[in-house]
C-alpha cells in the first residue's frame, strides 16, 4: 500500500497531470468503450470525447518532447520541437485525408492558422495584459516569423488564384495542371522550413530566445521515459484521431455543421487546445516572447511543414490533394496574418489587443458556422472533372 503513495509515484503522477486540461484524459479509455462495445455506439458520443481525449494526450506530446530536448541539447531539442509541435493536427488530418475528407482537411489548415494567430495570441494578449500593463518581446522576431507566415500564405493563396483565372479562359483549368502546381508548390514549402529551421535554429537563433526564456531548463524526467511518454502518446492519438474521423460525417449530420465548419473550429481547436493553454500560461508570468513564438511558430510551421506534408502524403493513399481553398478561407487566412502583423510589429501588446484579436476570431467562427456547405475539388474522390466541379452547395 505504502509503495504506491511513494514521493516518487506520486511525482510521476504530478508529471502527468500538470493542468486541468490534462483530467480529459479520461476520455480515453471512454471513447474506446463508446467505439467497441455495440451496446454503447453512439458516433455523436465518440466524436466529442474523441475529441476531449485527444486534447491532453496532445499537451503530454508537447512536454514529452519538451524532455527529450532538454536532454539532447539546443539543435536537436529545437528540432525535435518544430517537428512534433503539431503532431496532433497532422496525425487528425492524415487520418481525414486517408478516408477522402479532403474538405475537412483544408479546412483544417485554415482554423489552425487563424486559431493560432487569433484565437491562441489574442487569449495570451489579453491574459497577459490583465497581470501586466505593457508586455514586451522581441520585434525582430516576430517581423522575421510575420514575413515568413505572409510568404507561406502567399503560396497557400496561388492554386485559388490559378483555379479562377484559368477558369475564365477556356480550357485554359485542368485538374491534373492545379495538383501539379500545388505539388511544386508544396515542394518549396518545404523547402522553405528547412531553411527556416537553419535560420531560427542555428545561424539566428539568439533572435529567437526572449529575455524571459534565457533561462536554462533542466529535465524533471529521465530519457527513456520521455521517449516512452512520447510513443504512448503518438500511439492513443493515432487510435482517437481515427475514432474522431470516422464519426465527423455522422455527428456534423446530427449536430447540423458542415465540414467546413467542423474541420476550420473542431478539428483546429482540439488539435491545438494543448498550445493555447501553455501559450496562455507563459503570457501569465510574462514571458510574451514565448506565446508569440507558439503562436506564430505554430501557424508557420501548419504552413510550411504539415501542408506539404499532407501534399505528399495524399499521392500516398491514391487520393492527390491540391491546394486550392474557398475564398472565405483564403479571406480569413490573410485577414488574421494581416492584423497579427500590426498588433505584434510595434514589440508591445496589452489586454485590449487581446480582445480585438480574439473578436475578429469569434466574428470568423460566426462566418464558417452559416457558411453554405463547401466542398472543395479533389478529383481523386470524384469522378466529377473540371470546373464546374470546383465547389457545389447542396
Amino acid at each position: 500500500m505504502t509503495a504506491f503513495a511513494s514521493p516518487r509515484a506520486s511525482a510521476h503522477v504530478r508529471g502527468f497531470f500538470q493542468t486541468p486540461l490534462d483530467w480529459l484524459v479520461l476520455a480515453v479509455p471512454v471513447a474506446f468503450a463508446i467505439r467497441f462495445v455495440p451496446a454503447w455506439n453512439n458516433a455523436s458520443l465518440l466524436f466529442v470525447v474523441a475529441g476531449a481525449g485527444i486534447i491532453p494526450l496532445a499537451g503530454w506530446l508537447g512536454r514529452a518532447t519538451e524532455q527529450i530536448a532538454a536532454h539532447t541539447g539546443a539543435g536537436i531539442g529545437g528540432f525535435l520541437n518544430a517537428t512534433f509541435g503539431n503532431a496532433a493536427e497532422l496525425i487528425i488530418a492524415l487520418m481525414a485525408l486517408s478516408k477522402g475528407l479532403t474538405t475537412v482537411v483544408k479546412a483544417s489548415l485554415t482554423g489552425s492558422i487563424i486559431g493560432n494567430l487569433l484565437l491562441v495570441l489574442g487569449a495570451s494578449a489579453f491574459a497577459g495584459g490583465l497581470r501586466f500593463s505593457h508586455q514586451r518581446f522581441n520585434k525582430t522576431a516576430a517581423r522575421v516569423s510575420a514575413t515568413a507566415m505572409s510568404m507561406g500564405a502567399a503560396a497557400l493563396i496561388i492554386p485559388t488564384v490559378f483555379h479562377v483565372t484559368a477558369n475564365a479562359r477556356p480550357g485554359g483549368w485542368s485538374a491534373a495542371a492545379e495538383q501539379k502546381l500545388s505539388l511544386a508548390i508544396a515542394v518549396v514549402l518545404f523547402l522553405t522550413y528547412v531553411a527556416t529551421l537553419l535560420f531560427s535554429l542555428k545561424t539566428h537563433k539568439a533572435l529567437f530566445v526572449g529575455q524571459s526564456e534565457a533561462e536554462k531548463h533542466e529535465p524533471t524526467s529521465s530519457l527513456a521515459r520521455a521517449v516512452m511518454l512520447l510513443g504512448m502518446a503518438t500511439i492513443l492519438i493515432a487510435f482517437l484521431s481515427e475514432f474522431l474521423v470516422g464519426s465527423i460525417e455522422a455527428a456534423r449530420q446530427s449536430l447540423g455543421l458542415t465540414q467546413t465548419f467542423v474541420g476550420v473550429i473542431v478539428v483546429a481547436l482540439v488539435g491545438n487546445a494543448a498550445e493555447h493553454t501553455t501559450a496562455v500560461w507563459a503570457a501569465l508570468k510574462n514571458k510574451m516572447d514565448l506565446s508569440l513564438n507558439i503562436a506564430v511558430g505554430s501557424s508557420l510551421q501548419i504552413a510550411l511543414f504539415v501542408t506539404p506534408m499532407l501534399v505528399f502524403a495524399s499521392y500516398a493513399f491514391s487520393r492527390p490533394m491540391d491546394l486550392e481553398f474557398s475564398l472565405p478561407e483564403i479571406v480569413a487566412m490573410a485577414v488574421a496574418i494581416w492584423i497579427a502583423q500590426q498588433i505584434s510589429g510595434d514589440g508591445e501588446s496589452n489586454w485590449l489587443e487581446g480582445v480585438q484579436l480574439l473578436s475578429v476570431y469569434v466574428i470568423m467562427a460566426i462566418l464558417f458556422f452559416f457558411l453554405p456547405e463547401t466542398v472543395h475539388p479533389n478529383p481523386a474522390d470524384s469522378p466529377t472533372q473540371g470546373p464546374a466541379a470546383s465547389q457545389t452547395t447542396p
